[in-house]
């Protein structure tokens, strides 16, 4: 299937790692021209320099995105590459384990500000550019919005937030034909997610133990499984998709944890 995405201008926010790193690299594999919107030059530059040894085309631009202001930074730097955006795609954050009952209000609005408030910001800041080309906006979110996890109030919160934001923008973008969408992730092997299951006694039963419960062939969902979904739902192939929540997670969240055991 053409997907329709060549030379498409996508930013992708976190997109030098992980799950972002997967949907750049599956963007540029369809013709579309990724920008990564990252911390670090050099993790963008390498991903990039990928690409391109490939074929492909992508660009990127330094950005930390918990400073507000950073975001129309990022935002004017892509138009004055490209002159256009024709998609976003909100991925970057991280879980911070900032909980309840050891928490602080500082942490807490820390939390916020890596994990939703450069949402709202970058969508502000892109939204002149996709009223002209009719773009479309992708929110990465957490099943934890969802399923609580526990001493992660900061980032449980803010993946409710992407998920509200999701449904909101879709209404109030309707009348320039933007879409808006979320893909909800639940168990996903990432950088950050082996670095978290090494922290534990016994990483590899731990994981194990985790797999099991998944439904559809006990294992994780790869980075590339969400990208592939995240390059269908920003192209014209899925123009009449717009306010959806899409949970690409083998059945973790929705299907009877029985199945997984039988």
């Amino acid at each position: 299937m053409n997907l329709q995405l060549t030379d498409k201008v996508i930013i992708v926010t976190g997109g030098a790692k992980g799950i972002g790193e997967g949907i750049v690299k599956v963007l540029a594999a369809e013709g579309a021209i990724p920008v990564i919107v990252g911390r670090s030059a050099e993790d963008n530059l390498k991903v990039v320099h990928e690409i391109e040894a490939t074929g492909g085309k992508a660009f990127q631009v330094v950005a930390e995105l918990t400073d507000p202001k950073a975001s129309e930074t990022a935002v004017n730097a892509v138009v004055a590459q490209y002159g256009r955006i024709d998609g976003l795609v909100n991925n970057a954050g991280v879980n911070d384990g900032v909980g309840l009952e050891d928490g602080t209000y500082e942490g807490f609005i820390s939390s916020l500000h890596k994990n939703v408030v450069h949402y709202y910001m970058m969508a502000h800041y892109a939204l002149p550019e996709l009223k002209k080309s009719k773009g479309a906006i992708l929110n990465i979110t957490s099943k934890t919005a969802d399923t609580g996890q526990g001493h992660t109030s900061g980032y449980a919160a803010s993946n409710g937030g992407r998920n509200a934001l999701t449904r909101e923008w879709a209404v109030e973008l309707l009348k320039y034909g933007i879409r808006v969408n979320a893909i909800v992730v639940a168990e996903c092997w990432t950088p950050l997610y082996e670095n978290w299951i090494k922290t534990l006694p016994d990483p590899e039963a731990r994981l194990q133990e985790i797999e099991s419960k998944i439904p559809l062939g006990n294992r994780m969902t790869t980075a590339e499984e969400l990208a592939n979904t995240t390059a269908f739902l920003l192209s014209p192939m899925s123009s009449h998709t717009t306010g959806q929540l899409i949970h690409v997670d083998g059945g973790y969240v929705h299907l009877d944890r029985a199945l997984a055991r039988a």
